[in-house]
């Protein structure tokens, strides 16, 4: 197989294919750019990325050195990457090598051109639903915060059993501490009270009275002599009407 030839053939196909992507960087050896774009791509609607590719001397037989940098100034257009981070541009050259080594022996660059191109549409539809799907989730959070603040805090069997279990030991204890208060309260007596209901205080006077001086208790008896005088019954009278 005369290598040389071969790839000159190869190289003048896709410049034939890709007349707007293809870049003929180098001949000897040959390291060609071709730029692929999803479908529809509009300015950063869509994916697009640069594929390098260096030919060895025993290719097809030996697979070819791909790259897919992010910046090469020799290339048509002036951006080489778009809407893809370096991990799904690694994921991508991966691909491509595995498929090189799979079609060893044949004219491959082309294949690997097409199966970028189909890599990108997938990605790109991917990125559209993870997007929208993004915005829903969105969405339903916002509208599921605002039901809450509209609605206040569910209430559920667990909650108002706790509510009400907290309610009524609160009640209890505050009737509790009510009852205490009320009974301080009433037994508080009045001297009067005090007086009719402590039989010490009569019995100490007693006591007084049998302990003490005989003269001590001397009664002039003349203070009693007009008590027939007094208009007593009237006194009584006025009290019962009272």
């Amino acid at each position: 197989m005369d290598y040389a030839e071969e790839q000159q053939s190869e190289i003048e196909a896709l410049e034939s294919i890709y007349p707007n992507e293809f870049t003929l960087i180098s001949s000897e050896p040959f390291v060609v750019t071709i730029t692929v774009k999803s479908e529809g791509f509009d300015n950063d609607q869509g994916l697009n990325c640069l594929l390098k590719f260096t030919l060895p001397p025993n290719y097809p037989d030996e697979v070819p050195e791909i790259e897919i940098p992010e910046n090469d100034e020799e290339a048509k257009d002036e951006e080489d990457v778009t809407n893809l981070d370096e991990e799904e541009l690694e994921t991508l050259r991966e691909r491509l090598v595995s498929e090189a080594q799979d079609n060893t022996g044949m004219a491959m660059v082309f294949t690997l051109v097409s199966s970028a191109l189909e890599w990108l549409n997938v990605r790109w539809d991917q990125k559209i639903k993870e997007e929208e799907e993004a915005a829903e989730r969105r969405l339903r959070e916002e509208e599921e915060a605002e039901q809450q603040r509209f609605e206040g805090t569910r209430v559920t069997v667990q909650t108002f059993i706790a509510w009400k279990t907290t309610f009524d030991a609160e009640m209890k204890k505050k009737r509790e501490l009510e009852g205490e208060k009320e009974k301080d309260k009433s037994g508080k007596l009045t001297g009067r009270e005090l007086f009719l209901t402590d039989k010490t205080l009569n019995e100490s006077d007693l006591q007084f009275a049998e302990e003490g001086d005989a003269d001590a208790l001397t009664i002039d008896e003349s203070l009693f002599e007009d008590l027939d005088d007094l208009d007593i019954e009237d006194d009584e009278d006025e009290e019962d009407e009272d």
